[in-house]
C-alpha cells in the first residue's frame, strides 16, 4: 500500500523548531547520527518482532512540503525565511539501515540507524517511531498470541476495535508477519497480501425466520465455504443439531463437506468439547471448530491446557490493541556526529536511570548461531566497521556484570542491519509479506525455549563488543 497522503507534518513540533535552529547556528549540513531502540519488551516478554520498514520506506520517499505546509509554518511567525525557503526545495539524502521485518528484536540495540544532515536526521523521528513502534508492538503481540495456538491458526479480528482506520490496517498486516494465518481486515488482503477471512455474524442468524433457514442459506450460497456462527440462541441445544442437520440435508447432497462451526460466547472449553464429540459422532470429524470472543495468549493457552477442541481462534480487540501492554517504547538519540575532518565523535546520553543510558557510536548488531543447531546464541553491538571473525572462537560478555564471560566456538555470525538507504535514495527492495512472516517463525524457532516462555522469561544476552564497551566506559567516565 503507497501513502497517498502528505505526512510531512506529521511530527513533534519540536522537530521544527530545533530544525529551524540548527539552519540559524550552521548546523543544518553537520552530519550525526541517530539509533532507534527500545528498552522493554512488552508483556514483559523475552523478545519483539521488527515491523513496519516498508511503511517508513514509502513516508520516507514521499517527504516533501507543499505550499501550503510552508505557508502553514510561515503563520507561526517564529521561522526563518531561509529556513522556510529550504523546506520548500527539501530533499531527504540521510542514509539509513534497519533490521528486517519480522526478525526477533531485544532491548537495548539498534534496530534503526540514520545518518545524515542534522536537520534531516532530527526531523524524521516522529514517524520513525510511529512507525516502528505501532508495527513492532502488533507483530509481537500476534507473535505470542501464534505461539499460544501451539500450531492452531489465529485470525486477527480487531478492525471494529483498532483506534482508528490506519491501525485496524497496517495492525492487520504486522499481526500476519507476527504469525497470524490472516484478518477480517479486507483492505488488508487489496492492499498487503493479508488473506482476508470470514463467514457471518449473528445478525445473518437473526434475519431469517429460523437458525435453522440462516444456515441452511448460507450453506446453498457458500458449500465449498460452509462455516456456521452455533451460539446465537444455544450452542448445545439449537445452534449444533442445526447445523448438523444443514450438513446432512443440504451440504451432502451437493456434493460438499461443512469447513466449521464457530463459538463466539460462553465457555468456549467446554462447548468445544462438547461439539468436538457430538460433530465426531455425526461423522464430521473433519469439521473445524472455531473459538473467538475477546482471547489473548493466556486465555489461549489455558484453553488448550484444559483440553479445548478448538481447531482455530479468532483474535479481535486484545491482539489490535495489544491491550495488556500498549506501549512499545522505541526511542530515537542521537549517538555520533563527525567533525568537519570527517571524523566520528560518539554521543552518549547520561542519566540517573542507568536503564536510560544510551549505548554511543555508529554501530552494528551481530547474531550469532549455533553451528550444530542454527539456535541463536546471543547478540552483539558492535562499532560499525568492526568484524566477528566465526572462523575462530569469541569471547562475549555481559556489559554490566563484565565478569561474566563466555567463549563462543563453533557459531556464524550474522549482521542485523541492513542498509535501505543511500544518500536519500531507497536501495532495499521490501520482501513479499508471506516470506516476512515465514522469516517470523524461522527465526523465531530458532530462539531458545527458556526466552520464549510468556512468564519470567530468560533474558537472551545483548552485549557490546569490547571496543565498544570501551568507549562507553570512558565517556561515562568523562561525564562523572
Amino acid at each position: 500500500m503507497q501513502i497517498k497522503e502528505n505526512f510531512t507534518l506529521l511530527t513533534d513540533f519540536y522537530e521544527f523548531t530545533m530544525a529551524n535552529g540548527f539552519f540559524v547556528e550552521g548546523y543544518k549540513d553537520k552530519i550525526v547520527y541517530f539509533d532507534m531502540f527500545f528498552r522493554k519488551v512488552p508483556d514483559s516478554g523475552g523478545f519483539a518482532i521488527m515491523a513496519g520498514v516498508q511503511q517508513l520506506i514509502e513516508y520516507i520517499e514521499g517527504l516533501s512540503f507543499s505550499d501550503e505546509d510552508i505557508e502553514y509554518l510561515r503563520g507561526k511567525k517564529i521561522f526563518d525565511e531561509k529556513f522556510l525557503a529550504y523546506l520548500k526545495d527539501f530533499k531527504f539524502s540521510c542514509d539509513v539501515w534497519a533490521i528486517p521485518e519480522g526478525t526477533p528484536i531485544f532491548p537495548g540495540e539498534p534496530v534503526l540507524t540514520v545518518r545524515g544532515p542534522a536537520v534531516q536526521a532530527q526531523f524524521v523521528e516522529t514517524m520513525v517511531l510511529l512507525t516502528i513502534n505501532y508495527q513492532s508492538l502488533i507483530a509481537t503481540k500476534a507473535n505470542r498470541i501464534v505461539r499460544a495456538a501451539d500450531g492452531r491458526g489465529v485470525m486477527e479480528f480487531g478492525s471494529r476495535r483498532a483506534q482508528g482506520y490506519n491501525a485496524a490496517v497496517l495492525g492487520a498486516r504486522a499481526a500476519y508477519i507476527g504469525g497470524c494465518v490472516g484478518t477480517a481486515c479486507t483492505i488488508a488482503e487489496r492492499d498487503f497480501g493479508v488473506p482476508a477471512l470470514g463467514t457471518m455474524a449473528h445478525s445473518w442468524v437473526q434475519l431469517f425466520e429460523s437458525e435453522y433457514e440462516a444456515f441452511a442459506a448460507y450453506a446453498r450460497t457458500y458449500p465449498d465455504q460452509c462455516t456456521l456462527l452455533i451460539d446465537t440462541y444455544n450452542v448445545l441445544k439449537s445452534g449444533l443439531p442445526n447445523a448438523i442437520r444443514v450438513f446432512n440435508e443440504v451440504l451432502l447432497p451437493m456434493g460438499y463437506r461443512p469447513k466449521g462451526v464457530r463459538i463466539d460466547s460462553g465457555d468456549i472449553t467446554y462447548l468445544s468439547k462438547k461439539c468436538r464429540k457430538v460433530l465426531d459422532e455425526a461423522g464430521f470429524p473433519d469439521c473445524k471448530i472455531v473459538a473467538s470472543n475477546s482471547l489473548d495468549e493466556y486465555i489461549i493457552r489455558d484453553t488448550l491446557i484444559q483440553g479445548a477442541q478448538i481447531d482455530l481462534f479468532g483474535v479481535g480487540e486484545r491482539l489490535i490493541t495489544s491491550k495488556s501492554d500498549p506501549i512499545f517504547g522505541g526511542v530515537y538519540k542521537l549517538v555520533a556526529v563527525e567533525n568537519d575532518n570527517g571524523e566520528l565523535i560518539p554521543k552518549i546520553k547520561v542519566s540517573e536511570n542507568v536503564a536510560k543510558i544510551t549505548t554511543p557510536g555508529f554501530k552494528q548488531v551481530y547474531r550469532l548461531y549455533s553451528r550444530e543447531t542454527s539456535a541463536a546464541i546471543a547478540d552483539v553491538i558492535t562499532l560499525h566497521d568492526e568484524i566477528i571473525d566465526d572462523s575462530c572462537p569469541y569471547e562475549i560478555f555481559d556489559p554490566e556484570y563484565t565478569w561474566k564471560r563466555k567463549i563462543v566456538t563453533d557459531f556464524y555470525a550474522r549482521p542485523l542491519l541492513k542498509k535501505i538507504f543511500s544518500k536519500g535514495k531507497c536501495i532495499y527492495e521490501s520482501p513479499d509479506i508471506h516470506i516476512l512472516r515465514e522469516y517470523c517463525k524461522m527465526e523465531t524457532d530458532g530462539l531458545w525455549e527458556e526466552v520464549k516462555r510468556f512468564e519470567n522469561p530468560h533474558k537472551y544476552y545483548v552485549d557490546l563488543s569490547e571496543k565498544l564497551w570501551n568507549i562507553r566506559a570512558e565517556l561515562l567516565r568523562q561525564y562523572q
